[in-house]
């Protein structure tokens, strides 16, 4: 048969067989005196063999490692190792699911919104509309959120799930109020430590204790300098003091 008639049996084109045939996974029949190429059954079956693998998922490199190896070692390692990267986008698949899931069931969807299920509780919850460090705090959470892993994205979520709870969600409210009034402020106001010390009872202890364990290190740093460029003096020095509050704590 001609090479159109393989590759329609196969159902490929013919470019594709020519390109097998480039790769090395399809033998290429001598030239007749015709200058035509003429194709068996064998040549059939080893097309449809290459044709069946890659369905399954393997890459035509992987395919022409298989087809190397008469004793099927490798087909079987290959073969494990698709199993597994299906099973990690069947996982994946699964979370974005969950995540369309609760953005459908919101009565009306917000683009910050599009976070992990967990820290869309949190944002919830959290007082937003009238504050602008409010909503400063909401943004900081979001690129948290969107910069971590998936395993540090449930984590902080349960870190922050303490804050969900109405009658501390209040209490923020109140917080933020009192920040807002700080935006003109000088940075001795006596209102900067008082706040500081509210702040630092404020957060429950496993938040505290995070932030209390990571104060030295770069990634609190650049933390710090990014709120800093947002806020206040009289904000900013808020911070430097609660920061200071929880280092004391810590060392007791």
């Amino acid at each position: 048969m001609r090479i159109g008639e393989l590759a329609a049996l196969a159902g490929v084109t013919t470019r594709t067989v020519r390109h097998y045939h480039h790769l090395g996974l399809l033998p290429e029949p001598e030239r007749r005196a015709n200058g035509y190429r003429e194709y068996g059954l064998r040549d059939a079956v080893a097309l449809a063999r290459v044709r069946r693998l890659t369905e399954l998922g393997l890459s035509l490199e992987e395919i022409r490692d298989v087809l190397g190896d008469d004793r099927g070692r490798e087909l079987r390692e290959i073969l494990r190792e698709l199993d597994a990267d299906l099973a990690r986008q069947q996982e994946a698949i699964a979370a974005r699911r969950e995540r369309l899931a609760h953005l459908l069931a919101e009565a009306d969807p917000h683009p910050d919104s599009v976070v992990s299920p967990g820290m869309a509780e949190v944002l919830r919850a959290l007082p937003r509309g009238g504050s602008k460090f409010a909503e400063l705090d909401r943004e900081m959470l979001l690129l948290a959120d969107t910069g971590a892993s998936p395993e540090d994205r449930a984590r902080m979520a349960e870190l922050f799930r303490p804050l969900t709870d109405p009658a501390t969600a209040g209490r923020a409210g109140e917080l933020y109020a009192r920040l807002d009034g700080l935006a003109d402020a000088d940075p001795a106001d006596p209102r900067v430590t008082a706040l500081a010390r509210d702040l630092a009872a404020y957060l429950p202890a496993e938040i505290a204790a995070v932030m209390a364990g990571s104060l030295r290190s770069p990634e609190t740093a650049r933390w710090l300098d990014t709120m800093s460029t947002e806020m206040s003096p009289a904000q900013t020095a808020v911070f430097r003091h609660l920061v200071t509050l929880l280092r004391k704590e810590r060392t007791r």
